[in-house]
């Protein structure tokens, strides 16, 4: 976030009483809804959606035997369209293996580590990004249902607590951006209420797709505090909780936003 931004976030939120308080369950929104019209077309038209690319990366890959078990994503588990259909909807997920919930990017890296004998592939990659974006385009429309099970309960309450966190040098939480001001503008961009059913998404800012995490760490670096590392506990927490509370809400990745 350029200076000028974060001078006016301060100005934003100290312009009056911050509430922290939750967003009632019939006022959430989509941030397609802050989009503008030309954002919104290009998200709703796959021939000009930019995200669309990463996902036809995906479908190779998906074919694409790798590891020293020379196996392909397909040969466990089909075809996509068919046998993937509904599961972004659900992640993160928690793994009995682990203990502990993990998001879509870290069950695909799994997948290749114990099944196909593969080496993980990089957060943030063409690759990884490519079979996240494959794999979530298809439960497109599909109501998000995350965070449902009894064992994500801790996790989950890890998560929100770290939303409400003020942290930072501007000391600053999730909360007071997302629940406190959201349909206000920031450096000529809506703020939104930071519900992720678009993820991975393409920025036009970034001129390319990304992760719900490297938002995450952007989001903690704008507030001049410390970015955890892709993958670590606390941003998968975030995930749940973001998620959890985007439940009912519909699938749209992959979305395009500013």
């Amino acid at each position: 976030m350029r200076f000028a931004g974060i001078i006016a976030l301060a100005a934003l939120l100290t312009a009056g009483a911050v509430r922290a308080a939750d967003i009632p369950q019939d006022q959430r929104r989509s941030g397609y809804s802050f989009m503008t019209p030309d954002t919104r077309a290009m998200q709703d038209d796959d021939t000009a959606n930019p995200g669309m690319l990463w996902v036809l990366d995906g479908e190779a890959l998906w074919k694409r035997k790798v590891g020293t078990a020379d196996k392909a994503c397909a040969d466990c588990h089909g075809e996509a369209r068919a046998t993937m259909k509904g599961v972004a909807a659900r992640y993160p997920a928690f793994d009995k293996a682990l203990g502990r919930p993990v998001d879509l990017e870290q069950r695909i890296n799994l997948c290749r580590t114990n099944h196909q004998q593969a080496s993980p592939l990089p957060y943030e990659s063409r690759g990884l990004l490519a079979l996240t974006a494959l794999v979530a385009q298809q439960s497109r429309g599909i109501a998000i249902e995350t965070g449902a099970a009894p064992q994500l309960e801790p996790f989950l309450a890890k998560g929100r607590e770290l939303f409400m966190q003020r942290q930072g040098q501007l000391n600053l939480g999730c909360t007071n951006c997302h629940d406190d001001n959201w349909d206000k503008r920031l450096a000529g961009s809506a703020i939104t209420q930071a519900h992720p059913t678009g993820y991975p998404l393409y920025r036009l800012e970034w001129q390319s797709l990304g992760s719900l995490q490297r938002r995450l760490r952007a989001c903690i670096t704008g507030i001049r505090a410390q970015a955890y590392d892709y993958g670590a506990p606390e941003l998968v927490e975030l995930e749940l909780y973001l998620m959890s509370r985007a439940r009912g809400m519909l699938v749209e990745a992959p979305a395009v936003r500013p």
